[in-house]
Formats: C-alpha cells, structure tokens, sequence
C-alpha cells in the first residue's frame, strides 16, 4: 500500500461526533453481544446462532448459526435442520428476534424495545 492511500485510511479521532442517545443505544446492544439469538425470518425458517453484529441498517450476523425449517406446510411438523456457520440476516426479511437469558436479564434488555 502506498503512503497516500494509507493516508487516507487514517480517521481523525476528534472528528468522531456522538450524542449521547446514540452511544447508549451502542451499550444496550453491546449488551446481547455474543448471546445465543432465534430470529425468524418471513419465509417461516429460524436462526440460532450467537449474535455478533448488527450494523446501521439493522441486519444482524450471526456466528456458529444453525438453520431450522419446517419439512411439511402443515403443522405440527418435524423440524430440519442445518449448519451454517457466520451469516447475515437482512432487516427487511426479520420478523422475530429472541434473546436467550435469564429472566433479570430480560428484564433489563426490555428498554432496547424504546
């Protein structure tokens, strides 16, 4: 890499504006970092895996994912299932999102509704 590009990569850390709203929305998602997460999606499949990212847009990652479908339309029906690892679910096609914690835990998690 040369110097004028790697120039450009510097970021001036005084240039870096938060409000105060922001940055606590920051911590309560710091929070669920590296939690195990279910989140459905509308084409009625669910994710398990442990959340690693959300980023501006609202797509989640998750890591160590495992993938549940339904085998049948009608229900009630044996779930299948499968691996895959680090993925990125997109906001537009969520529908539920499902933190795994004790009931406290729950209980404080509750204002990241707001």
């Amino acid at each position: 890499m040369d110097q004028a590009s790697a120039q450009s990569l510097k970021v001036d850390e005084s240039s870096k504006v938060t409000s105060p709203s922001s940055s606590s929305h920051v911590d309560q998602v710091k929070k669920l970092l590296f939690r195990r997460m279910l989140v459905g999606v509308s084409d009625g499949r669910f994710f398990m895996g442990l959340f690693h990212c959300l980023d501006k847009q609202g797509n989640i990652i998750l890591q160590d994912a495992v993938e549940y479908r339904s085998t049948r339309r009608t229900s009630p029906s044996p779930m299948e299932q499968r691996g895959l690892g680090l993925i990125l679910i997109p906001a537009s096609c969520r529908t539920s999102c499902h933190v795994d914690c004790a009931i406290e835990e729950q209980m404080s998690l509750l204002s990241l509704q707001k």
